[in-house]
């Protein structure tokens, strides 16, 4: 990946009548990275999408593709091949001629053809499929039919509309490794929208996160989760601790932030300034929250919260817990940590965190 754009759109807008379903949104696409872009349904990060691919057209602004305004080139001429979340696949064709009918559209030779189309069969582990109709395929096949007519013409770009909805969680862990491993060999860009927080995180070199047509924020995964800028961002991720309330000291190591449940101290903000009277709004993960059976050290930040429950998730599991003034609380622990609590729904338990592992939202 470098920080050359490959891509940039500028000052765009997509409106359906007088309802504003994107924008305006600034924002670059690098060359040979990873993109996901995220967030809930109808936010805009499809149809931001099909604006790069040219299935819309934008009501405002720019798109450009390797410096060349692509507003209104027609979608066989952008050479940005889409995967579909229905991998829209010919069902009466082999698996071969669905993967050679992008290069036979292009009056590609037919000694290239094949050869091509071999190259990616072996590529996507499916030479024993060619011959077969793709309606006899799983899913899992399937989905490397679609990567593979879509990468055959060796593209630039490659944009990925939820293709993995349609997987068992089994197969999304596999194909999130194999597109990992295809973009980092091939070093082509990928584009790819979801909704899932765990797919673009485990993926993407940078994450866009959207909401009511409007970016909200842009970084790597873990710029995003551990700074989230907005309130937005810190509930969307889910994982999230939100503390909201009013400045009542500030010196050089913390800022002391008066809230509902109690008065806890939080490393300074670099982003945001902050003075005593101000309101401010600050997360922990629940990664970085301490459960004890005890009052914790007096460095730490602390409350009493009671269990509610307990949310099985693999290797770990997340706590939730309900301290003062109703706030909902959740931690994230292993078992081997949960074993040692007393973690019966109505128990009480401490919860407290390091200064430093609390982030004031700039966004807010």
């Amino acid at each position: 990946m470098t920080n050359t754009p490959l891509v940039v759109f500028e000052n765009v807008v997509k409106r359906y009548g007088t309802f504003s379903a994107v924008g305006p949104i600034d924002f670059e696409i690098r060359k040979g990275e990873f993109l996901a872009i995220m967030g809930s349904s109808g936010c805009g990060k499809t149809t931001t999408l099909r604006m790069l691919a040219g299935l819309e057209a934008p009501s405002d602004g720019e798109i450009r593709l390797a410096g060349k305004r692509i507003n209104d080139l027609p979608t066989w001429q952008r050479d940005t091949p889409m995967v579909w979340q229905s991998l829209a696949l010919f069902p009466f064709l082999t698996v071969r001629e669905n993967v050679e009918f992008s290069l036979r559209m292009r009056g590609i030779a037919k000694a290239e053809r094949q050869q091509r189309v071999d190259k990616w069969l072996e590529r996507m582990q499916i030479t024993e499929f060619a011959e077969r109709n793709v309606a006899h395929l799983s899913g899992g096949q399937r989905q490397r039919v679609a990567l593979a007519r879509s990468l055959v013409t060796e593209p630039e770009i490659l944009l990925l509309d939820e293709p993995l909805s349609a997987l068992d969680a089994h197969l999304k862990v596999r194909m999130q490794t194999v597109l990992s491993n295809l973009q980092r060999e091939l070093g082509i860009t990928f584009v790819y929208v979801t909704h899932s927080q765990s797919e673009a995180f485990s993926m993407a070199d940078r994450v866009v996160i959207m909401s009511r047509g409007r970016i909200e924020q842009i970084g790597n995964p873990q710029e995003i989760y551990r700074a989230p800028r907005t309130r937005f961002v810190a509930e969307f991720l889910g994982s999230s601790n939100i503390f909201a309330g009013n400045v009542s000291g500030v010196d050089s190591t913390s800022v002391r932030i008066s809230t509902p449940s109690g008065e806890f101290d939080v490393a300074p903000s670099q982003a945001k300034p902050l003075s005593k009277g101000d309101k401010a709004t600050f997360v922990v993960s629940g990664d970085r929250v301490n459960l004890s059976n005890r009052p914790p050290s007096n460095d730490y930040n602390r409350l009493e919260a009671s269990v509610v429950g307990e949310e099985f998730v693999g290797a770990t599991a997340v706590i939730h817990l309900e301290g003062m003034a109703q706030i909902e609380i959740k931690a994230q622990k292993s078992h081997d940590e949960l074993d040692q609590l007393n973690l019966e729904p109505g128990a009480k338990v401490w919860v407290s965190w390091r200064p430093d592992a609390a982030h004031i939202l700039p966004g807010e």
